[in-house]
């Protein structure tokens, strides 16, 4: 029985290019990126040069940079996802890192298979591009659950800091100094605008827009309301930290409801594909005998076309709203 070990090539080689952007990210910056680290990205920039304007400056070119850089080609597709996980490298250092990528895998694959040329130069495209947006895209999703997840302790602690007689700016620095990345330096960048002269409601409403998060915007609705109408700003946020929170309790409770149909749905979706794969390792002659007829190609790309369907469906009943 000839073995077909080519498939498996393909998934290691892309496993191999989204590992080598994350080890690249981590080279360049350092452990400072990293969204577990206690010390915030912005207190550990502050250490190094000690100039807190320049570190404003650096921060906020990094946060709005690829939302700026959307009309680039090819880039807008990741734009928005880069923006929510704050990646530090400039969008042309991204079109950088992907041509180097497919350069890596078009190499890999060269050496590994013996696929057609113009079929090596289509994948190395893909695998350059998909690697580098499913980075992206898993940045931004952990980067967004740990912001939902700080953001009723910063509140609590804001609430906190105004009831011992803080002003609202040194309570927001107070949150920058004890949670950590992302909220921290978000925070940290709002309180350094602040000091600058900037209103903190349009900073929070800013920060609220780019992260696209229901509860920032109520955090912003919130403090530009008390500063309007007046009233207890630590009253309204214990209340406002109430309801953050249990709008994450739910959220919870609805993802741990629903993982049984969301898994069964990743399979169903997955398991053509892996089907496929299995039977190119196994048996790559598995095809010889029909791959001469004229229904061959119309028949893979109905069978293309019912995959994509199958997955589009499948994410639609496993998505559920609240």
């Amino acid at each position: 029985m000839q073995i077909s070990a080519a498939p498996l090539i393909y998934i290691l080689i892309f496993v191999a290019v989204v590992m080598l952007v994350e080890g690249l990210y981590l080279t360049v910056f350092g452990k400072s990126i990293s969204l577990n680290n206690r010390l915030s990205r912005r207190l550990s920039l502050l250490e190094k040069t000690n100039d807190r304007e320049k570190v404003l400056e650096q921060l906020r070119k990094e946060m709005s940079q690829h939302v700026n850089s959307r009309g680039i080609p090819l880039y807008s597709i990741l734009a928005t996802k880069a923006q929510k996980a704050n990646i530090a490298f400039t969008p042309k250092a991204l079109i950088g890192i992907m041509a180097g990528l497919g350069v890596f895998s078009y190499l890999g694959l060269t050496l590994t298979t013996e696929t057609a040329p113009p079929v090596r130069i289509a994948v190395a495209a893909l695998m350059g591009v998909g690697g580098v947006y499913v980075w992206i895209n898993n940045k931004a999703k952990k980067r967004m659950s740990l912001l939902e997840e700080q953001l009723p302790d910063a509140v609590e602690l804001m609430v906190r800091s105004l009831r011992v007689g803080h002003p609202f700016s040194s309570a927001i620095a107070n949150v920058s100094k004890e949670i950590p990345d992302p909220l921290g330096t978000e925070f940290g960048m709002i309180a350094d605008e602040a000091s600058y002269g900037r209103d903190v409601a349009e900073s929070l409403k800013e920060f609220a827009e780019r992260m696209d998060s229901q509860d920032l915007r109520f955090l912003a609705v919130a403090v530009t309301i008390q500063q309007t109408s007046g009233g207890n700003l630590a009253e309204i946020l214990e209340g406002l930290a109430k309801v953050i929170r249990a709008r994450f309790k739910l959220f919870r409770r609805v993802r741990a409801i629903t993982a049984e149909a969301k898994w069964s749905g990743m399979f169903l979706s997955a398991f053509p594909i892996g089907a496929l794969i299995m039977i190119n390792v196994i048996r790559p002659d598995y095809y010889d005998d029909v791959k001469e007829t004229p229904a061959f190609i119309p028949a893979c790309l109905v069978v293309a076309v019912f995959l994509v369907i199958n997955v589009i469906f499948m994410k639609i009943m496993v998505n559920i709203k609240v």
